[in-house]
């Protein structure tokens, strides 16, 4: 998508602000956040998909969606350093006067649970800077679009081959988007809900268990993945911009992106890092594994990429 019609597509779903709207400084904030952010990672071809290890045995055995693997080659990018925070994304929502439209007054019964409102305790499930779970699909591709018109750089949601390509290390065929490429569990949410202290140290390099609770911890929490990227392994799972379809065979060679949805699968966007979503049986905690979800899914975060093939923190 070019920024024009990037620009072109927000508009409409702007609307009013609210009376709670952001001042200047707190979308400045946002926008200096992001832009500063940004990772850079440069482009080249890969295969995308499950290539397996040296010894030929396969991350992701129990899956048949994302093989075979498919030659690809991708344009230099930047890719947002760590999920897009809850207090950012909440500050998008006051901005383009949605905030309210994600109540319970108003038919959204996720915000019993998750209210749409920014917190600065670490202690809240709602704390500023825990990674953002969009209402939909929507909004999370809004939010990029967001930050494209008020920056005037070409953000948008990534490309799945984007995704893994940057999740890999540019590729590589590691199982993990950690510090070492291997995981070293967190035991923050291996305890009931009610037993979940939001306080407890970090442990370990990711956060991986299978529970269902909203928690989930600060973004940068863990160390970073040799390319710089926190959390393409854990905390959240995150949206991608390509519809889904089993495979690879539907995507061009050249910067893919599957930009209209299939009959059998009519709906659903590709979701990325099941890690994030407490599943890790059958390697699809791997960044190989894959899955098509509804577009008012409630569950997903994501992170932004600009689609500029040289560094933009290294411009003047």
């Amino acid at each position: 998508m070019t920024l024009v019609s990037a620009l072109w597509f927000v508009v409409p779903f702007a609307g009013c602000s609210s009376p709670e709207a952001p001042s200047d400084d707190e979308v400045a904030e946002v926008l200096d956040s992001a832009k500063s952010n940004l990772v850079f990672v440069e482009g080249g071809e890969f295969w995308l998909g499950d290539v397996g290890n040296e010894s030929g045995v396969l991350f992701n055995p129990i899956a048949d969606d994302n093989k075979p693997p498919k030659r690809i080659e991708l344009d230099g990018f930047s890719i947002l350093k760590t999920e897009v925070t809850w207090g950012d994304f909440v500050t998008f929502l006051r901005d383009v006067g949605r905030a309210e439209d994600y109540t319970i007054d108003n038919g959204f019964t996720r915000a019993v649970t998750l209210p749409i409102i920014s917190s600065d305790d670490p202690a809240s499930p709602n704390y500023k800077h825990k990674p953002a779970r969009s209402p939909n699909f929507q909004e999370a591709e809004n939010y990029c679009l967001w930050l494209a018109e008020k920056t005037r750089l070409p953000f948008s949601l990534p490309s799945e081959a984007q995704w893994e390509y940057a999740a890999r290390n540019r590729g590589q065929a590691i199982a993990f988007a950690t510090d070492t490429g291997e995981v070293d569990l967190d035991k923050y949410l291996q305890r009931p809900s009610y037993a979940i202290d939001p306080m407890q140290p970090v442990s370990g390099n990711v956060l991986i268990h299978s529970s269902i609770d909203v928690e989930r911890r600060p973004v940068g929490s863990y160390p970073p993945s040799p390319l710089g990227l926190h959390d393409m392994t854990g905390n959240v799972a995150e949206w991608t911009k390509d519809w889904f379809r089993p495979g690879f065979d539907h995507l061009s060679t050249k910067n893919p992106v599957a930009i209209e949805p299939s009959r059998e699968y009519a709906g659903k966007r590709v979701v990325r890092d099941l890690a994030g979503t407490g599943d890790h049986l059958g390697g699809s905690a791997t960044v190989y594994a894959r899955m098509g979800r509804e577009l008012d899914n409630y569950l997903y975060g994501f992170r932004c990429v600009v689609n500029q093939p040289e560094p933009i923190n290294e411009l003047p």
